[in-house]
């Protein structure tokens, strides 16, 4: 990873922590970037920085996945579809809730697509 790169992720990182501090607070987006002085279009633009992180992390994932086959799938190597969730318990799955999303992931899930994706929902829930 060279620094641009990293100095990316920090950023990132940085802006899901805020995002999700402004959660736990209980105020709602405009009071707490008042508060912080936070520019709100400035908390809205890492708002959006940090879902199209996520989503091109997700994309790249199923892209890298279904490489030479037909199958596009949204759900990523190692994780369950939520539709199976009496299943995947009884198989030894981990169910992860992060306000209404649900999450449901194998053991040969990628470790680092499940923290980003966490730490994505975990930012705006």
């Amino acid at each position: 990873m060279n620094t641009r790169e990293m100095a990316k992720e920090f950023r990132l990182t940085h802006w899901a922590r805020i995002m999700q501090e402004r959660s736990a607070s209980g105020k709602s987006i405009r009071e707490y970037c008042k508060s912080a002085k936070i520019g709100e279009y400035v908390y809205y633009y890492w708002q959006r920085k940090l879902r199209e992180a996520a989503c091109s992390e997700l994309t790249a994932r199923v892209q890298e996945r279904s490489a030479g086959t037909r199958e596009q799938s949204l759900v990523p190597r190692g994780w369950v579809a939520c539709e199976n969730a009496g299943e995947t318990a009884e198989k030894g799955a981990l169910t992860i809730e992060i306000g209404k999303c649900r999450v449901m992931v194998e053991a040969d899930s990628d470790t680092e697509l499940l923290a980003k994706v966490c730490r994505t929902l975990m930012s705006l829930c």
